[in-house]
């Protein structure tokens, strides 16, 4: 841990200009540019206690989602966490044991922190969180993965709440003596100072990472959270970045489904939802800005519906998918606990394949060129089946369809020599892969027998 700090250390001040952090892309900004390349975020990832949990080892965590080509990985700093138990989740990364929970500030002399150990004081920072926090992010640097740091989380009951350095209780500053759903509004001046420059502070210490982005704040539309709050905490990391040579992406998390965003932040450039449906992305398409479906995971412990979540999302034009795996635990760390049926959500090897499957097929495109278009299926959908396109017109099609177990695919697309290959979503291979000339007007493709759901790759050929 020692000599990648002394590295991290060695390779800031080594560095004159700090390279660009990950960005819209400046051809479709639906995607992402990181490190020069078009980039769509997808991970499997733990439960956001990788830095707060001081059981919890990151390193094999990450060597597992680096193995699987993932490149993104969510993070809570701190100012919430859980009670052991919480949600019915078993060995939970965001409950740390008594004693073992670490965040920005630091604790006082006195005695009497919910969780064991002593209050916080929320003047002082904890310069080993800190040091943790930035070795976090460079270990995911190393590994080319990005990390969504999101600074706060609604407290969604008194549990929660019982356990926040934010509670009066729980601190030394007589600073937090509010009702929970108040907890994240404006008003409370000297709460809302406290959080201000625990935003400020994480983003200075952060300034140099070009693998991270902020969300404001988890799931807002729970626990009170005010949307003036929000812009609050928004023009907050802005400012603090003020004079910063790059600036980094900020995120927004809207609502669990879909919805559709008025008045959008204009300091906003990511906009998030949970469990999300295709729609997010359809109603949101207009903004130019990346839609992210960045939790899914209390949908049971069977594959399906996490995998057809990532493929409709994807494929309708979302640029980011972030399942929640809940086999990364402590002493787990490489994603091998085996949950039990009463788990409120998925993960574990077989699943992870899967999503490895659907980011190398659509890494297969050149996906900056390509939108959502469905209007290209002209027919032969099973009746209890749902497909969906993601387009560049005459030269490659991305195409998903869950349910039925075969289809006579008609499609609209202009003439030319194609490709077609069905992919098997569960375990990769091509079932399926023919040539094809085609005159113009509509072509009509025969997928193989298939359980469950398929994808095609159409490629006009050079």
């Amino acid at each position: 841990m020692l000599h990648s700090i002394l590295i991290l250390t060695a390779l800031q001040a080594s560095t004159a200009q700090p390279m660009k952090p990950i960005a819209l892309h400046p051809e479709n900004p639906h995607y992402f540019l990181f490190r020069g390349k078009p980039t769509i975020l997808i991970t499997s990832g733990e439960h956001y206690g990788a830095v707060l949990n001081l059981d919890f080892d990151y390193i094999p965590y990450l060597d597992e989602l680096r193995v699987r080509s993932f490149n993104l990985t969510r993070l809570f700093t701190g100012a919430y966490v859980e009670p052991s138990g919480a949600f019915n989740i078993q060995k939970n990364t965001l409950a740390p044991a008594s004693g073992r929970f670490i965040c920005p500030w630091a604790r006082s002399s006195t005695h009497g922190y919910a969780n064991g150990g002593n209050k916080f004081d929320l003047n002082k920072w904890d310069d080993d969180y800190f040091r943790r926090l930035k070795d976090f992010c460079h270990q995911t640097s190393q590994r080319g993965i990005v990390v969504e740091v999101v600074l706060f989380c609604p407290f969604y009951g008194e549990e929660q709440w019982d356990l926040s350095p934010l509670k009066v209780s729980n601190n030394v500053n007589g600073v937090g003596d509010v009702p929970r759903n108040e907890s994240l509004t404006m008003k409370h001046p000297s709460l809302v100072a406290v959080q201000e420059a625990m935003a400020r502070k994480v983003v200075h210490e952060l300034r140099d990472f070009d693998n991270i982005y902020y969300e404001v704040c988890n799931e807002p539309y729970f626990g009170g959270v005010t949307l003036d709050w929000q812009n609050h905490i928004i023009a907050t990391i802005v400012n603090a970045e003020a004079d910063f040579t790059v600036k980094h992406l900020i995120a927004q998390n809207i609502a669990n489904g879909s919805a559709k965003i008025d008045n959008p932040n204009p300091a906003v450039s990511i906009f998030n939802f949970h469990y999300a449906s295709p729609d997010a992305v359809k109603l949101n398409y207009n903004l130019d800005k990346v839609i992210g479906d960045d939790e899914t995971g209390f949908k049971g412990t069977d594959n399906l519906p996490y995998r057809a979540e990532g493929w409709h999302f994807l494929l309708a034009g979302g640029g980011v998918y972030d399942n929640l795996d809940y086999s990364f635990t402590v002493g787990q760390e490489n994603g091998t606990f085996e949950f039990p049926s009463s788990q409120p959500g998925g993960g574990g090897p077989a699943l992870r394949s899967q999503f490895e499957i659907l980011k190398d097929f659509l890494y297969s495109f050149d996906f900056i060129k390509m939108a959502p278009d469905d209007s290209v299926i002209k027919g032969g959908i099973p009746s209890d089946a749902t497909a969906r396109a993601l387009a560049e017109s005459g030269a490659a099609y991305a195409i998903y369809i869950q349910g039925g177990n075969q289809t006579n695919l008609t499609l609209d697309i202009p003439f030319g020599d194609y490709r077609a290959e069905w992919l098997n979503t569960r375990t990769g291979t091509i079932d399926r892969a023919q040539e094809v000339d085609h005159g113009g007007g509509g072509l009509t493709l025969e997928s193989p027998r298939y359980s469950e759901d398929v994808a095609l790759r159409l490629m006009r050929k050079k």
